[in-house]
């Protein structure tokens, strides 16, 4: 009766722990490291999570390869990750708490900027392209595979030629600023839905 009462309860306990990761989610917000990156367009992913663990009263805490903090909501687990290893190489972080934290790649959700969005513009997607992107490229990369959810924040494209660059890493303007003020909040809004309601209801609600 023992051989016959393990392999049910090693499969009972699996089951139990899927169903734990299947309520637990990584959001990587996207961005460079350092106080000259701060307010920068590039790095729209870290101000994102900022707000929402300013709304939330969380506290960072540095780890290997980022900056961590846990948002409970509803029954969700939203472990918010913030990686220390600068946007070109951000796989690294993302596939190594992945691995950490025992979460699904339908789990991840990657928030960044987009040069090809208007500004304000947000874009939820379950798979996709990197589309020049070079945070998303090395993520598809490390993961092997396009299709994870990303949320993409729109920056427009509203530079001049050659100075792609200098945009990106270049601070909002006022007008900017004042328009963060209200698609800040949606983007919360848009992620705790992600981990609630789940990835299509998300796209029907806020995709626009």
């Amino acid at each position: 009766m023992l051989f016959l009462f393990l392999p049910n309860q090693q499969q009972t306990t699996a089951t139990k722990n899927r169903s734990l990761d299947m309520k637990k989610f990584l959001i990587a917000g996207l961005g460079n490291i350092g106080p000259a990156y701060k307010n920068t367009r590039h790095n729209i992913g870290f101000k994102i999570l900022d707000a929402i663990a300013k709304q939330a009263d969380l506290s960072w805490e540095t780890v290997k390869l980022g900056d961590i903090t846990t948002h409970k909501k509803k029954g969700r687990t939203l472990i918010l990750l913030k990686p220390s290893t600068f946007m070109n190489l951000s796989g690294k972080a993302v596939k190594y708490w992945m691995e950490k934290e025992n979460i699904p790649q339908e789990n991840l959700l990657v928030v960044t900027d987009d040069l090809n969005l208007p500004f304000g513009t947000l874009r939820i997607k379950g798979k996709g392209s990197s589309g020049g992107h070079n945070g998303l490229k090395d993520i598809q990369e490390i993961l092997g595979s396009g299709k994870y959810p990303r949320f993409r924040f729109g920056i427009s494209d509203a530079f001049s030629k050659g100075k792609q660059i200098d945009y990106v890493l270049g601070q909002w303007s006022p007008q900017e600023e004042s328009h963060l003020i209200t698609q800040i909040p949606k983007s919360i809004e848009a992620i705790e839905s992600f981990a609630l309601a789940g990835l299509d209801n998300t796209m029907n609600s806020f995709n626009g």
